[in-house]
């Protein structure tokens, strides 16, 4: 799909096409360790707020919407950081201490809401910090045409660890009789091996030989904009698409908590709930990116999104436990596999290297602003309405961002890293 200009930009490409570069595989192990922990608190924090701590669904709406969208502008700052002087590393190492320490909030907030409100926050802040430079890191140590599989390998590694999370998270509230300060210890004490890991395994920033010449230089800038990759005209489809996306996501807790109404099964299995998805999202995290690779990243990105609203749609229309349970983890699986590695591959090559963490962290700041939108209506919708009617709201929105998403994104035909027709300036 990418064709190189330069003999060297071709060398490599021959020499690293099937392997997988060493920083990619050390990101991965890195991001494998930490989902264990973060995945350990997420899978028991919609059972620990509403069962237990007796939240509403509009309360819990806004804490599932804090907990994914409350790091908007510092995702930006630590984009635009981390792109001066080439700090990927730094950055991201902060990140991932920020998010360990923050489960000693969890386990000091005592059932408190402002503490544990606070907490996560520190947590989302912490990941907020660290995504943007970490994707950067993976974009440049990998050639363009390599790029989605490379994201696929670091997607794949991160799922095994949000299979295992909940594992050991269930394993502890057994053993523990559901200590819930038991499995914030554990995840805390995980949470400091991965950032371990990181500074002794994962190198600085490395320059990739990309297909893409460099812009032309136009003279140095007093400072660097924030914004400044929306100038993009490709760059800026892809922002608005993914935005509108994010905006009709109702979020994978709420979904969980559907499900074990819907089925009325023991609140114990709930923090297995998201291995069906985790799952399957480890076997196809690869094979999506190397398709995005070989037909254009566009396609895996809507049919992800597609099989998010046949989920949704399952569940307005089915009580049948076995149908409606494998259905929905399934999909869900396929919509993360088909998105998540998929969109910052396909934004990688579209960006210039010493915007690539800024870019990636603008774009990521457009979804979770978004996702606290969706977190937040769909929470209201379903305190006011019931949970069918708001889920039938979340349908309609999906189909309606869907069909703009089509409608932006380049064509299949249309290499991501150039603007789509039509776009480009005069």
């Amino acid at each position: 799909m990418y064709l190189a200009t330069t003999d060297a930009a071709a060398t490599v490409t021959k020499v690293t096409r099937g392997r997988i570069a060493g920083p990619v595989l050390a990101l991965g192990a890195v991001s494998l360790v930490t989902d264990i922990s973060s995945e350990m608190v997420t899978a028991v924090l919609p059972l620990y707020f509403v069962l237990q701590l007796g939240l509403s669904p509009l309360q819990f709406g806004f804490l599932d919407g804090l907990y994914n969208g409350v790091t908007a502008l510092v995702r930006l700052l630590g984009g635009h950081v981390a792109d001066r002087g080439g700090r990927h590393k730094l950055v991201a190492g902060t990140g991932y201490a920020l998010s360990a320490l923050s489960r000693l909030g969890l386990l000091l907030a005592g059932g408190g809401t402002v503490g544990i409100g606070a907490s996560l926050a520190a947590d989302r802040i912490g990941k907020g910090v660290r995504t943007a430079p970490r994707d950067a890191l993976i974009s440049l140590s990998a050639p363009p045409d390599m790029l989605g599989r490379a994201f696929g390998v670091h997607r794949a590694m991160d799922t095994t660890g949000a299979l295992l999370g909940p594992l050991a998270a269930f394993a502890l509230l057994w053993a523990t009789a559901d200590a819930y300060d038991a499995v914030f210890v554990v995840s805390f004490c995980t949470g400091l091996l991965g950032v371990l890991l990181l500074v002794a395994f994962v190198p600085g920033r490395t320059a990739q030989p990309t297909a893409r010449p460099p812009a032309p230089a136009v003279g140095p800038r007093p400072r660097a904009r924030l914004l400044t990759p929306l100038r993009d005209p490709a760059f800026r489809r892809i922002f608005v698409s993914a935005a509108l996306l994010g905006a009709a996501t109702i979020g994978d807790s709420f979904l969980y908590l559907l499900l074990q109404r819907r089925l009325a099964f023991a609140v114990s299995w709930f923090p297995l709930l998201p291995l069906g998805a985790a799952a399957v999202y480890l076997l196809l995290a690869v094979p999506a990116g190397r398709l995005g690779d070989r037909i254009g990243r566009r396609v895996p990105f809507l049919c992800g999104h597609a099989a998010l609203l046949g989920g949704y749609g399952l569940l307005a229309a089915t009580d049948v436990g076995p149908v409606l349970l494998v259905g929905v983890l399934l999909l869900l699986g396929v919509f993360y596999a088909a998105t998540d590695g998929v969109l910052m591959a396909l934004a990688g090559p579209v960006l210039p290297s010493a915007r690539r963490a800024s870019g990636m962290a603008l774009l990521q700041t457009g979804q979770a602003l978004c996702r606290l939108l969706a977190a937040a209506g769909f929470g209201a919708a379903w305190t006011l309405w019931g949970a069918r009617p708001a889920l039938l709201l979340a349908i309609a929105a999906l189909a309606a961002a869907l069909a703009a998403a089509v409608a932006l994104l380049p064509r299949p035909d249309e290499p991501a890293g150039r603007p789509a027709r039509g776009l480009s300036r005069p």
